[in-house]
This record gives structure tokens, C-alpha cells and sequence, in this order.
């Protein structure tokens, strides 16, 4: 067994044991949920079912509003519901997946204690306590919950297989981005186990014209600064096309950092990618939004919130203005005027 197995051995031995009458479960996703964080909230909830037989509640804040992840909760019967309808009070044991206390990219209310944090992105907890099990280098937290399965003898139906292997598949891009040895052991491990008509129903959804909207739209206002490409997708009804679009659009010749952003309610999401491995991306958005919001992520990719985001389409094109100085400086670029991509 490898150091990282043995680790998940005794984490969710000591885990199953301490959970065991505490009372309810309440489990967190992040906001606006991808696949990696469904994945592993569903996973969590089923190892602690079936090994220490307590029911868990998912919950999450914002929308599942990109196709492929409505369609994964359809077809793998996902049970998680808003955050904001239910009685916090009413749980013993509070977990997070995928995200932690205090990165403000989750719905759970400041100042409530958070017992269990399992993730991926780099840690922001000052004193992590025995339940933090954050593993900066794997390319997805299902990897570590696949690991806890599998430490744990879970029987592994092809529904749990399914949704964590297509989680590992979307979060890694493939085993193409910011990817580990682990990712790699789960992603063979899974790929037999998983359903392929599943699979294809989720990757080839069925979009609202809005969607398609919100193509015309990032090529419409995307600037190019030399190798960066700043677009604004102004007012959005999906929250999740912002990287959508910003992972599309790096796909463009000679282009190595795309910042983009788009208000959804009174929250403006933004969503950074990057190609050049030297950036980290994580952290120059971090500085990029630094006194306006929040921001965290990878080496290649990274998202971040400024709330309240209120006013008029010049307020939200002033915001893109500032953001992309910012951007412009954190990279060492001079402030030039940018140029369409698509000429009027």
C-alpha cells in the first residue's frame, strides 16, 4: 500500500469511528456545485451509510446550472438540496468537500463550526484540527474518497463508480490537467466500473438557447491584451458559463491567460485559466481581487466572487476595467488598450 493509501486507511478508520452517534450529518459542497464536489459529497454520504449506517445531507448553495452536472444528477439520482432551506441547527456533525471554511466560495455561514473538511485546493485553515484531510497535489477531492472506498472495502456499484469517475474525468480534463499518480489509479480503477451510456447522456446534454447565448456574447466581448483574453458576460442565468467559456477560449492560438467574469444575482463569478505552468493561477487571481472579493484554485485554474456586486452594465464594464489593470500588473504586462477579438 502507498503512503497516500495508508493515509486514507487511517483517516477514514479514525473518521467512521468518531462520526458514530454524533447525530445528524450535514455534508457541504461548494456553491453552484461541479461534478468533483457532487462526487465526493455523494461518496462521503455512502461510506458513512454504509460503515457507520448514519444518513447524511448533502447541501449546497447557488445552482447545479451547467448541463453536464443537471444531467449528472438526473441520470446518477443525486440527492442534494439548497442549503438555504435547511435547520443547521438540527446537525451534530458538519462536513465540507471540496472546498473550505472561510474561502467564500460556500454557502455555510461564517462563524458555525465546520468538524470534517476534505479537499484539494490548497489549505486556508490557520489550525486545521483531525478531521482536515487537504491534498494540495491530487487532481481531484473524489481521489481521496475514492481511496476511503476502497481502504474501507465499500462495494463500489456501477452508479458510485460512474459519478466518481466522471468527476476525475472532468476535474482532470482528462488526466490532461494538473493530474497525480492517484488520479491516475482511481481514473483506470473506475473506468471499467462506469456506465458508458450514462456517461455519453451526461456529456452530450441537451442546452437552452441561453447557453448558446452566452457563446456569442464571450466572443463578442473579448479583449486581447498580447497573451491574455479578458471577456464579460455581463448579467448570467447559469453561474458555471463563466468557465465554461474561459476554458473554450484559452483553447485560442498564441492566448496563454484567460480572466473572465459575469454577474449572477448580486455576485460577480470570475474564473481564470491558464496554460502557462509558472503562473499559478490560484494565487494571481488572489491578488487580482485582492480588497474586492475572494479567490482560490490550482496552479492552471482558479475562481473567485466579489458580492454585492450591484449597478448598471457601465458599472460591470468599470469592474472589468479594474480587473483587468490588475490582471495586466500581476503579470508584469504593460496597460495597453486591448483589441476585439471579433472586429465590429
Amino acid at each position: 500500500m502507498t503512503a497516500e493509501g495508508s493515509r486514507s486507511r487511517t483517516f477514514s478508520d479514525q473518521l467512521i469511528e468518531w462520526v458514530r452517534g454524533k447525530g445528524r450529518i450535514l455534508i457541504v459542497a461548494h456553491d453552484n456545485p461541479d461534478p468533483d464536489s457532487l462526487a465526493s459529497a455523494f461518496a462521503l454520504q455512502h461510506l458513512f451509510l454504509v460503515k457507520a449506517g448514519q444518513e447524511a445531507t448533502i447541501a449546497f448553495g447557488g445552482v447545479i446550472g451547467r448541463g453536464e452536472n443537471r444531467a449528472m444528477v438526473h441520470e446518477l439520482e443525486i440527492g442534494a438540496v439548497p442549503i438555504d432551506g435547511l435547520d443547521l441547527d438540527q446537525y451534530g456533525v458538519v462536513c465540507m468537500v471540496d472546498t473550505q471554511p472561510g474561502t467564500g466560495n460556500n454557502s455555510f455561514p461564517a462563524g458555525r463550526r465546520v468538524h470534517v473538511v476534505i479537499d484539494h485546493h490548497p489549505l486556508r485553515i490557520e489550525a486545521p484540527g483531525p478531521w482536515v484531510d487537504v491534498r494540495e497535489n491530487y487532481g481531484a477531492s473524489a481521489t481521496i474518497l475514492f481511496e476511503y472506498l476502497v481502504a474501507q472495502d465499500v462495494y463500489l456499484s456501477t452508479k458510485l463508480a460512474t459519478i466518481l469517475f466522471y468527476a476525475i474525468k472532468s476535474e482532470t480534463q482528462d488526466l490532461g490537467r494538473e493530474w497525480c499518480r492517484a488520479d491516475r489509479e482511481a481514473y483506470l480503477s473506475l473506468l471499467p466500473l462506469a456506465n458508458n451510456r450514462i456517461l455519453f447522456n451526461i456529456t452530450h446534454p441537451k442546452s437552452p438557447r441561453a447557453y448558446f447565448f452566452s457563446f456569442y456574447r464571450a466572443l463578442k466581448n473579448a479583449r486581447i491584451f498580447d497573451r491574455v483574453l479578458v471577456f464579460n458576460l455581463y448579467d448570467i442565468e447559469i453561474p458555471d458559463m463563466v468557465a465554461e467559456m474561459a476554458d473554450f477560449l484559452l483553447r485560442m492560438e498564441g492566448i496563454e491567460v484567460v480572466l473572465g467574469m459575469g454577474r449572477y444575482g448580486e455576485k460577480e463569478i470570475l474564473s481564470l485559466r491558464t496554460s502557462d505552468l509558472s503562473l499559478k493561477a490560484g494565487e494571481a487571481l488572489h491578488r487580482v481581487v485582492d480588497g474586492l472579493g475572494s479567490a482560490g484554485g490550482h496552479g492552471m485554474t482558479a475562481g473567485g466572487q466579489i458580492r454585492s456586486m450591484q449597478g448598471s452594465k457601465a458599472a460591470q464594464r468599470e469592474l472589468e476595467e479594474t480587473l483587468t489593470r490588475r490582471l495586466l500588473k500581476t503579470l508584469g504586462m504593460p496597460l495597453v488598450y486591448g483589441a476585439k477579438l471579433i472586429p465590429s
